[in-house]
């Protein structure tokens, strides 16, 4: 089975096309989405749409904030909820608009395949938990989330594509050679961000798992148009275009 794992999409469907497209010619066998199709990005209903096509995908924090409150979300991010949700209401026919939210509202928070589990935050906390690199320096919280995965899971929600082994130490793509071979030991994986990378390179992240082999792939995307359609939508905040170019 080579799977491809995406994340984070973030309504931008200028990134989420090109990623899908590069998938196709991976000859991938199925495609795992990890949450947050929206939220932050100008094209929402679009991306849903496509990922309603996938073969599994899960509840990410901003999916969930879109059909209920948004809590603890920056100004920029829950304007950009806010304004997601009047899109989810009101775009399209009622048909249309009942089925997205339907889609989202029976999202699973984690999905388990045998030894492999795959969340948007952690496995401790599937919807809203962090694991940064830098958590590696908290034994205590990286010890507890290791003895809750059985050999290997997929995550996302930070945007920062790495592996976290069990030895606790932190592999970026770069120190892998954007492949690392899952061995006797147990690993967690953040496959990286779809619509909005924060590990300083602006293209587009996912992994391919090719059982014992994870592949990060990056994939270079159309990002002008996506920062110029958040820039013409008054309700989003410019400064959610404008940090694409840095991938921050």
């Amino acid at each position: 089975m080579r799977r491809a794992i995406i994340s984070d999409i973030h309504g931008n469907l200028e990134a989420l096309k090109t990623v899908l497209d590069d998938v196709q010619r991976q000859q991938c066998d199925e495609i795992i989405c990890l949450g947050d199709i929206i939220g932050y990005g100008p094209e929402p209903l679009a991306c849903v749409d496509l990922i309603k096509d996938v073969d599994i995908c899960i509840l990410g924090n901003h999916d969930l904030a879109a059909l209920f409150d948004p809590e603890g979300f920056s100004n920029a991010a829950e304007q950009a909820i806010l304004w997601t949700r009047k899109q989810m209401e009101s775009g399209d026919t009622p048909e249309e608009c009942l089925s997205r939210l339907n889609f989202l509202a029976h999202l699973p928070r984690i999905h388990k395949d045998g030894s492999t589990l795959f969340v948007h935050g952690s496995v401790r906390n599937p919807i809203n938990e962090y694991v940064f690199p830098e958590d590696l320096f908290n034994q205590r919280k990286m010890e507890k989330l290791f003895s809750m995965v059985q050999r290997l899971c997929f995550q996302g929600h930070t945007h920062v594509p790495g592996v976290f082994t069990s030895e606790m130490s932190f592999l970026s793509p770069e120190e892998t050679g954007f492949k690392y071979e899952m061995t006797s030991g147990k690993a967690m994986v953040n496959v990286g961000s779809v619509g909005q990378p924060r590990d300083g390179d602006p293209r587009s992240c996912y992994v391919i798992f090719e059982d014992p082999w994870i592949h990060f792939r990056r994939v270079e995307y159309n990002m002008d148009a996506t920062i110029q359609k958040i820039h013409d939508t008054p309700e989003l905040d410019p400064f959610l275009g404008d940090r694409l170019r840095d991938g921050r």
